[in-house]
Parts: C-alpha cells; sequence; structure tokens
C-alpha cells in the first residue's frame, strides 16, 4: 500500500453515525474534543462560519461545500465567527443512526454528515499527521463526497442487510476522497508528513520506506531516492516531517510491529525477522527506546486491557489478576507518551 492507506489502516476506522442539523436565526454551536472521532460532512443548502482549536483562520462555508474534521480537534460552527455558542451535547442527543437535529426552528442551514470513529491503538498520533481541516469547494470533488455522505445516511436509515459493511467502506471512501482532494490541492510546499506526500523527492522516500519497512535503510539510499545528497535529504526531510529520516523509520516500524502484537498471534521474534531485525533483542532493544515499554510489557498490556473488556461484557472477574488494572493503567500511559514523542514519567 501507499503511506497514506498504510497510515489509515493503522487508524481502523468504523462508522458510529451520521445524520442532518438544519439550524436558524442567530446561531453557534461548540463542540468539544471530539477525540478518537472523524467528522465529515455535505453543506446542502445556507451556509456558516466553521472555527477549528489551533488554526488561525475562520473557514466560510457556502452551499455545495464538504469538509472533514480529521483530528479530532475541538470546533466551532455559526452564522456569525463570534459571539455565544451553545454546547453540542445540549442540543445533540445520543449517537444515533439518521434523524435531523433543529436549531431555532431551522432554516438558515441544513448540511448532512457522519462521523466515524478510529479504534487503533495510536490514533491519536496517527491523527497529527493528518491536517486540522479538509475544506473542498471544486466539483466534481464535491459531488463525489456528497455522494457518499448522503448514501451512509441512507444506509443507516434503512438498515438493508449488509448495511454495516456498505457503512464501513463509505467512510474510509469519504476519508481517503476528501485527503487526496485537498493534498492534491495544496502542492508540495507546505510542512507535515501528510503535505510532503505530494513532494516529489521526499514523498518518494517515505513511499518507500512504507513499501519495504524491513529493509535496512541508510540515509545513503533514501537520499538516492530522492535524488539528493545525504545530508540535503537528511535536513528537507526533518524540516517537512518533522524528525529524522531514520527515526521516522525506526518510529514507523515500531507502529507496525505494536499492530502486529494487538492483532495478531505472532510471536515476539517472528514480529522482529518481519521487520528485518537480526534478533529479538535487537528489536527488544529498539521497541523499548522508541515506545517506552519492551514488547513482552506490551504484549501484557495488550491482554490485560482484552480481559478487562471481556469482564465488561459479562466475563466472570476471577480471570483477571488483582494487580491488572493497575498494570495496564501504567503501561498504556507509558505507551502513549512515548508514542506521542515524549519520555515516560
Amino acid at each position: 500500500m501507499d503511506p497514506l492507506s498504510d497510515v489509515l489502516s493503522l487508524l481502523k476506522p468504523h462508522a458510529y453515525v451520521s445524520s442532518g442539523f438544519d439550524a436558524g436565526g442567530d446561531w453557534a454551536v461548540q463542540f468539544g474534543d471530539q477525540h478518537k472521532l472523524i467528522k465529515c460532512y455535505a453543506v446542502v443548502s445556507g451556509g456558516c462560519w466553521l472555527t477549528v482549536e489551533g488554526t488561525s483562520d475562520p473557514v466560510c462555508l457556502e452551499a455545495g461545500d464538504c469538509f472533514v474534521l480529521p483530528t479530532g480537534r475541538p470546533f466551532r460552527l455559526g452564522n456569525s465567527i463570534d459571539g455565544p455558542a451553545v454546547h453540542a451535547r445540549e442540543i445533540f442527543p445520543p449517537a444515533r443512526r439518521g434523524g435531523v437535529v433543529q436549531l431555532n426552528g431551522g432554516g438558515g442551514l441544513f448540511l448532512v454528515g457522519s462521523r466515524f470513529g478510529v479504534s487503533g491503538n495510536h490514533a491519536d498520533m496517527l491523527l497529527e499527521l493528518l491536517p486540522p481541516i479538509v475544506h473542498i469547494r471544486e466539483q466534481p470533488e464535491q459531488a463525489a463526497l456528497r455522494w457518499s455522505v448522503e448514501q451512509m445516511m441512507k444506509e443507516l436509515r434503512n438498515g438493508d442487510p449488509g448495511n454495516g459493511l456498505v457503512v464501513q467502506h463509505l467512510a474510509h471512501l469519504m476519508l481517503v476522497q476528501a485527503l487526496r482532494v485537498h493534498l492534491n490541492a495544496s502542492g508540495g510546499d507546505r510542512v507535515g508528513w501528510f503535505f510532503t506526500l505530494a513532494d516529489k523527492q521526499l514523498g518518494a522516500a517515505i513511499k518507500a520506506i512504507h513499501s519495504a519497512p524491513a529493509h535496512q535503510w541508510t540515509l545513503q539510499e533514501l537520499g538516492e531516492i530522492a535524488g539528493m545528497s545525504r545530508s540535503t535529504f537528511a535536513l528537507r526531510f526533518k524540516e517537512r516531517v518533522g524528525e529524522p529520516p531514520m527515526q521516522y523509520v525506526a518510529r514507523w516500524r515500531m507502529l507496525l510491529a505494536c499492530d502486529r502484537l494487538e492483532n495478531s498471534s505472532d510471536s515476539v521474534s517472528a514480529v522482529a525477522v518481519s521487520l528485518g531485525y537480526e534478533s529479538e533483542s535487537a528489536f527488544s532493544t529498539a521497541f523499548k527506546r522508541v515506545m517506552g515499554c519492551s514488547p513482552r510489557q506490551y504484549g501484557r498490556w495488550r491482554k490485560v486491557r482484552s480481559e478487562t473488556s471481556s469482564v465488561a461484557a459479562g466475563v466472570p472477574s476471577d480471570r483477571l489478576r488483582p494487580d491488572a488494572n493497575n498494570g495496564s493503567r501504567r503501561i498504556e500511559r507509558t505507551v502513549a507518551v512515548a508514542a506521542a514523542g515524549g519520555r515516560p514519567g
């Protein structure tokens, strides 16, 4: 797969809910932290302003526009940029399929949208690779994305046989469509991993890393793929992506390793060999350096988390060790901090 597909596959998107929103009069809605949620909308009629935490410029949305919020940051929708806003939890019911929420009687803005979750263990770090706002104004890209949103609403409302699988694929399709359009429109000059994919030289190096993560990459070899000297490549890669090339290689390998440890029965030694390490010891050292714990600690944390979920589903609690929850929290925190680029406390 290509790098963008690789990242999205680790996010493991799954559909939650699709609905409509009809607002009228003077209105504004503040949405809180959308933890591990991606939202995708199409403006059917009217217009409004969108502001997203951490971005400098408000976005003017008009009828026909589509937009995606991939990073889960808090955001605000309203018919003005400033002024008081009602919190979303006061007007939106608990997640449900289909339906339209009205505010002030409606009649001003009507949009349809879907929100879907991501369940990958390192979703927060992976989502930060994506842009905070994807705003699509051009045809035919609008039509394709809007069709996906409306089709998802139809599937969720009707409940036809197989709709669960259709909705899952539509969720993936919406996200990929929007990100692809945004990437093609942005050019290759903006900073960040996502935008670097559009850089023909650096993008070629990232693609090579993802196509063969077990290969023993060197700066010289990656520089040649990018058509640059080793020193120029290393400098430009760090400037654009935010970390040195070999650190990126190691971090990507460890994210793949975590996915294997979570979602397969492969042994630590098998995972090590699949990622190009000559020994389990060398792999464990690299894993601990990047993730903050050993692969076996990570595996035990994964098992405890699975057992805890089983207890919540009605499995007898005596299957858990007395210290299981404390150990799970400790390792989970260590892994989360390390994955975000920090050090465990």
